[in-house]
């Protein structure tokens, strides 16, 4: 807080990042309250139940939001992993990684530092099946890498190294950065993974589809069964409660702190303008016993004997309004006339 009674930029730049940041965690805690409250609203449906018969049943031959397990089924084709043999999927993520050491010129030290230089997805038409071979039916999955949660198997990693010689070490130093090297990794959804799809269930021309689903409702594809997916969900809403509620407390302190150093300063103002206006009602009776006229007295006279001139300076308050005789005779704890501030030191005025 300035001499203004104004908030100093910093409690303004804390305040307000408090507040943003409360909002915008407040936001993603609905968004993912919301999410968790569907997802445990969703209707379960199994592979065994007669499903077309059911959504033919259901007006607009839909369920709008849906939970259904099943094992991941190939279409037509199939994707082979590049790297491990008889290993088949419907959907293959190759990334390129590179990893790299940066010098922190704030903290003097390494840090490890990762980078996707590459990264290509590959999918082909897939379905989810029962586990139970004898049981025929089956949902088409559309627009799977839309869906979230969508934890692919790691089938293949490898990491490799940067070749390194006197001169590139060198010139890495110089520069602040140290590759490491290339990290390569395959990750796939493989035939005959348990799958737990939430989304749109719908009846189209005979055949059953997952779509993602419409009026804002979250798509899911993911290898967790749906208790566990509940409770990931769940620990997520937790956490970013939890950091509303912090940051919420922050900035709800910074307002009072602001408003309780407003106060304080409007309080210490009124305090001096009525200490003044009582000092000046003082002097104008000190003026009357004196017999002395208010325009007799020079604008430089010592405010308590009003004889002699102002001569010496108040610290920390500043005022200029006693001669140094007065000031020696001020009665200790020594405290300024106008203002009744303690007097730290006084400093004697020259006038030349």
């Amino acid at each position: 807080m300035d001499s203004s009674g104004k908030p100093s930029t910093a409690q303004i730049v804390v305040l307000a990042t408090s507040s943003a940041l409360t909002a915008i965690f407040y936001s993603i805690y609905k968004s993912r309250a919301t999410t968790v409250a569907r997802l445990k609203e969703a209707k379960k449906v199994s592979l065994e139940q007669d499903l077309k018969a059911l959504l033919s049943e259901t007006p607009g031959r839909c369920i709008s939001y849906a939970v259904i397990e099943g094992a991941v089924r190939s279409v037509k084709e199939t994707l082979n992993s590049q790297f491990v043999d008889n290993c088949k999927g419907v959907i293959e993520r190759l990334t390129l990684k590179e990893e790299k050491m940066v010098w922190n010129r704030t903290t003097h030290l390494w840090s490890n530092t990762e980078k996707v230089i590459h990264q290509r997805t590959n999918t082909v038409p897939f379905s989810l099946g029962s586990h139970d071979d004898n049981i025929a039916t089956t949902v088409r999955v559309m627009r799977p890498l839309d869906a979230a949660e969508l934890n692919l198997e790691t089938t293949y990693t490898n990491f490799h190294p940067t070749n390194q010689s006197l001169s590139s070490v060198i010139g890495h130093f110089i520069s602040g950065e140290r590759p490491k090297g290339i990290h390569e990794t395959e990750e796939m959804l493989r035939l005959g993974d348990s799958v737990t799809g939430v989304g749109e269930l719908v009846l189209d021309n005979n055949l059953i589809k997952l779509q993602p689903p419409k009026q804002g409702f979250c798509y899911f594809l993911t290898r967790l069964d749906h208790e566990a997916l509940l409770r990931k969900q769940g620990s997520s809403v937790r956490m970013w409660r939890v950091l509303t509620a912090v940051f919420g407390i922050a900035a709800c302190s910074a307002l009072c702190f602001v408003l309780w150093k407003c106060y304080s300063h409007r309080r210490q103002v009124k305090r001096e303008r009525s200490m003044l206006e009582e000092f000046k009602e003082q002097q104008r009776r000190r003026m009357r016993e004196l017999n002395l006229e208010e325009s007799s007295v020079s604008p430089n006279s010592c405010s308590v004997c009003l004889s002699r001139e102002r001569s010496c300076v108040f610290l920390e308050c500043g005022h200029v309004c006693s001669c140094a005789q007065c000031y020696d005779a001020l009665p200790v704890p020594k405290k300024c006339p106008i203002c009744r501030a303690p007097i730290d030191r006084a400093v004697n005025l020259y006038n030349s």
